[in-house]
């Protein structure tokens, strides 16, 4: 008899050129290809994975960073479980751009509770010979905010499988515990993914394409 599998809905998101298509296509296919055309709108691959003792299917959706795109991928967001920021450790302006990106994926999604959705930050590209800003910063930023932070490369498939099972982790990890906060307040279960709040003031400033 075949396991049952849990479904859970992933989100790509950051600015054009950062890497986001890569990272997926490595962690469903390991594959890379430099000459791969960037995304238009939305599109999304499925893997199934076992972590920690669970097995689940992952539809990991990539977005595209282009503003123009935006009225395509915004209603995506809606019924994600995770999401996954990302920046090219080479584009300053990519990283600078994530906290607008976390705020548009909050009000499209409508997440109930900010402060528990599980997002982890990727730092792409450190294949590159040289970086346009400090692991330092972001780490302080990340750590400010309660985000996990993992650096990858699609292209030598540097901790992209590390960062993929960890962000569901990170969804278990959280689940857990408001779990058992919720019941030790006399109630029977949480929903990380609702949530009424406000749209984000400013969109980001692009740095290429996706």
């Amino acid at each position: 008899m075949a396991m049952k599998l849990n479904f859970l809905k992933v989100v790509i998101l950051g600015d054009g050129a950062v890497g986001k298509s890569a990272l997926m296509n490595r962690f469903v296919n390991n594959k890379f290809d430099s000459q791969s055309f960037h995304t238009i709108g939305v599109e999304f691959l499925n893997k199934d994975v076992k972590v920690g003792g669970g097995s689940y299917t992952l539809q990991i959706w990539d977005t595209a960073g282009q503003e123009r795109f935006k009225s395509l991928r915004t209603p995506f967001y809606r019924g994600s479980d995770i999401c996954i920021l990302v920046y090219a450790v080479d584009d300053e302006q990519s990283f600078y751009n994530l906290e607008t990106w976390k705020k548009e994926f909050l009000f499209y999604a409508d997440v109930k509770d900010p402060d528990n959705f599980p997002f982890i930050v990727l730092g792409n590209k450190i294949d590159l010979p040289s970086r346009a800003i400090s692991k330092d910063e972001v780490e302080k930023w990340c750590n400010s905010n309660g985000l996990p932070y993992y650096e990858t490369s699609a292209k030598d498939a540097t901790n992209v499988d590390l960062a993929f099972v960890a962000s569901v982790e990170r969804l278990m990890k959280l689940e857990q515990n408001l779990d058992r906060e919720m019941r030790g307040n006399g109630f029977s279960s949480v929903n990380l993914k609702r949530h009424q709040g406000n749209a984000p003031e400013t969109e980001p400033k692009r740095s290429g394409c996706c």
